[in-house]
């Protein structure tokens, strides 16, 4: 039977920790990590109703989109709904796990199930992140070459978009001395020698660097490995926030509005005013997302899609685009669909169960 601490990985490779907001808390906030497996609850948040439901269904873990715990617990007395939860949770042993920003950011997360509702073509990132990325540079005997570079691809190095194994190599010659105590692969103890080496340079994801290192290691022929480790600042389009992509045919305004409700299932639209032009390149971002409308309108967006906006933040449109506020819930829930999906591909020894409790605290008088 899997253990929670490997359901946790999984998703983890999915989503990266180190892809979220410095403000969030995603990941494992309750439970065992050693802990068995009897099924898994799938959920936009993690309230009592929700490990009300887990623990109905037989399930001891619950996957949640929003952390239930955002800021510190100092006490646990059940004054309010976050501390019952937590207390909850743990008085019957039910694991609670978020994946939220980090699941927001990346390339098939939160944005993209949103573009893939609304059948978006050619979706990329909108905002996409920098300094997440590093480059590694080594130096290798010209016949270890791609012996090394092998290794430091299969750990995750050399990824550039939509191109995988890159790496760039330049011929030249390494110098050293080994003294009484190395034990030297070539060359002779106390006599300088020189050796016909690769330099190489590739880009890994900067939180994976402990495991890129560990792999140069294992796979460099030499006792002590001379390597460089720089920060970059380039984009990485794969990681970031938000999504834009194309309707596979243009709609004019109504259209747009009823496609869109339609495609969402929503009961309103808060939006300003349609501009008076055929509507196809559509930007999106699940939850709070004014931050990114500067970056929706340099990627050429009729429409942002959205949710949370403040009354005067609408005036920003100022023209320029049309502001579609569909509601945070709204915006967000299908990320169960997304979630469940990837789990039960990965994990087929327990259940992985869509929750049916409705989390919404927002009510609608239609």
């Amino acid at each position: 039977m899997p253990q929670i601490r490997q359901l946790t990985a999984y998703l983890e490779t999915l989503a990266p920790l180190a892809y979220q907001e410095s403000y969030d808390n995603a990941g494992l906030i309750v439970g065992d990590p050693t802990a068995d497996i009897t099924g898994v609850l799938v959920s936009l948040d993690a309230t009592e109703a929700i490990i009300d439901e887990a623990i109905a269904k037989g399930c001891n873990v619950v996957v949640a989109h929003h952390p239930i715990v955002f800021k510190g617990l100092k006490k646990l007395n059940g004054k309010n709904y976050v501390e019952r939860t937590v207390i909850k949770a743990i008085k019957n042993d039910v694991a609670i796990y978020a994946t939220h920003t980090n699941l927001d950011s990346v390339q098939g997360g939160v944005n993209y199930k949103i573009a893939d509702k609304l059948s978006l073509q050619n979706v990329q990132i909108l905002s996409p992140k920098t300094q997440v990325l590093s480059k590694l540079v080594t130096f290798t005997p010209t016949a270890d070459t791609q012996r090394v570079l092998d290794a430091l691809h299969e750990a995750g190095a050399g990824n550039v978009g939509n191109y995988k194994n890159c790496s760039f190599r330049t011929a030249g010659t390494g110098a050293f001395k080994a003294n009484e105590q190395a034990n030297p692969v070539i060359g002779k103890i106390g006599e300088d020698h020189l050796e016909p080496e690769d330099r190489i340079e590739v880009i890994f994801p900067t939180h994976q660097q402990a495991n890129i290192l560990a792999a140069l290691r294992k796979a460099h022929p030499y006792e002590e490995v001379a390597y460089d480790v720089y920060g970059l600042d380039n984009q990485n389009q794969e990681v970031g926030s938000g999504a834009v992509g194309d309707l596979p045919e243009s709609l004019d305004g109504q259209a747009w509005l009823a496609y869109l409700k339609e495609k969402m299932a929503l009961s309103l639209i808060r939006h300003t005013a349609l501009l008076d032009k055929p509507i196809q390149r559509i930007a999106v971002c699940g939850g709070a997302g004014s931050f990114l409308l500067n970056d929706a309108l340099r990627a050429g967006a009729d429409v942002f899609v959205t949710a949370d906006y403040k009354y005067h933040e609408f005036f920003d449109a100022d023209g320029r685009i049309t502001i579609c506020d569909i509601g945070h819930y709204e915006s967000e829930v299908f990320t169960k669909e997304l979630i469940s999906q990837h789990l039960a591909k990965k994990f087929t020894t327990f259940a992985v169960i869509l929750s049916e409790t409705g989390t919404n605290p927002v009510r609608y008088f239609v």
